[in-house]
């Protein structure tokens, strides 16, 4: 027999095997009229969620966060001197846009903490994904052991400083050695060529 977890994950890689691409689309639709940052009550992904830490208690809130997608834009200069080309349509951001989902999650909710993410569906302009975030000063979290460690006072913004799974991704710390020439110590470092 199939477990729950392991049934649910088949659907989302799976989807057009279940009948469910029509449903997605609509969801799709619903959220994209919808503003850029909302509180849910539960996970879409059930399976994903509980993988990253998620669980139905106090202290612990969902919320679901909306990115335009591809590279960054920049407006073309309207006065002085300009050049006749530049890359104004595919500027590259130094962080993956999962890291800017979290970012936002954290502005909209300064008194909480980001502890994990997961992506939940895109559509032609934007990507979803949906942020756990972590109550430091609520009791049950801080008498709960697996969650304590997130009161500590060095874990205070940590997703502004890259502490996050999507952040380290960022900082090119899930690889060392041979391939990651051009993000370790910092993307920005060698950037510059220090």
């Amino acid at each position: 027999m199939v477990s729950l977890y392991k049934h649910l994950r088949d659907v989302w890689q799976h989807p057009e095997k279940y009948n469910m691409r029509y449903f997605i689309m609509q969801r799709m639709t619903r959220w994209r009229r919808g503003p850029t940052v909302v509180r849910i009550v539960r996970p879409t992904r059930l399976d994903r969620a509980r993988e990253l830490g998620y669980k139905a208690k106090q202290g612990i809130i969902l919320v679901r966060v909306k990115v335009r997608r591809g590279s960054l834009r920049r407006k073309r200069p309207k006065l002085g001197r300009r050049q006749k080309k530049m890359g104004f349509k595919k500027l590259t951001p130094r962080l993956n846009l999962r890291v800017i989902a979290e970012m936002r999650a954290a502005k909209k909710y300064p008194n909480l903490e980001v502890l994990n993410s997961y992506f939940v569906g895109k559509d032609g302009k934007y990507k979803y994904y949906e942020v756990i975030l972590v109550d430091p000063h609520h009791p049950v979290i801080k008498n709960d052991p697996n969650y304590n460690w997130i009161s500590s006072n060095k874990h205070k913004g940590r997703v502004f400083r890259g502490l996050t799974s999507a952040g380290k991704k960022a900082r090119g710390l899930r690889k060392k050695g041979k391939g990651a020439e051009k993000i370790r110590p910092s993307a920005r470092k060698y950037r510059r060529g220090l």
